[in-house]
């Protein structure tokens, strides 16, 4: 059995970014030693809680998901807030070194502006399955989305604001709120991670809904 890796403690806060952090080692960990759950006579289940879900990831295996269209939105689109995840895609390469210097016009503008995004709860980071108010929503296209071998354009970090929670679903859902670019919060601890990169994420939405 594969041990679990140990994290450092890292010196942001809050403290489950740390917890965040480990969970990302367990699961290099657990995907290198190719465990598998699966049934010889069903090897795609579909997952119905997030420990299903977990297991489905482990795999390699999206969970039976639809794989996400290209859609950029229209200029109108931005004015409202209306986006999607190939509008936060910038030139820079799986596990290279973020530079602010690379975010486009777009992400520029998008910067504490309220938007709506649609994507997917991502199970492998909870810690409960109800009353959550920190979680990572990723775009889901049948690829790793988050973590090592990831690109950083592919997740929002999703914090809810004060007295706002949600619950977690396999279906696809909005997050409403303010979206924030943070090149500091969530670096890898300490400022070095797997392969050469040096955030899991730098996107974060304030979210005020979540439907």
């Amino acid at each position: 059995m594969a041990k679990k890796t140990p994290c450092a403690v890292s010196s942001m806060t809050p403290s489950r970014l740390t917890l965040l952090a480990c969970n990302l080692a367990v699961l290099v960990v657990f995907a290198s030693a190719s465990i598998s759950t699966c049934d010889a006579d069903d090897p795609k289940p579909t997952a119905q809680s997030i420990i299903e879900q977990r297991r489905a990831i482990m795999r390699g295996e999206a969970a039976g998901r639809t794989k996400v269209e290209v859609r950029k939105s229209s200029k109108a689109d931005l004015e409202k807030g209306e986006i999607s995840f190939d509008d936060l895609k910038f030139d820079i390469e799986k596990d290279e070194a973020f530079a602010p210097e690379k975010l486009t016009e777009t992400l520029r503008f998008l910067n504490g502006r309220k938007v709506k995004l649609s994507g997917y709860i991502l199970p492998s980071t909870l810690f409960k399955e109800t009353d959550i108010d920190q979680f990572v929503l990723v775009r889901d296209n049948l690829e790793c989305c988050f973590g090592p071998g990831a690109a950083l354009f592919d997740c929002v970090m999703v914090e809810m604001v004060p007295g706002k929670t949600t619950d977690f679903v396999t279906r696809p859902v909005t997050v409403e709120g303010k979206f924030v670019f943070d090149p500091n919060k969530y670096k890898y601890p300490p400022g070095v991670g797997p392969n050469g990169a040096s955030h899991f994420a730098i996107f974060r939405i304030e979210g005020i809904q979540v439907r």
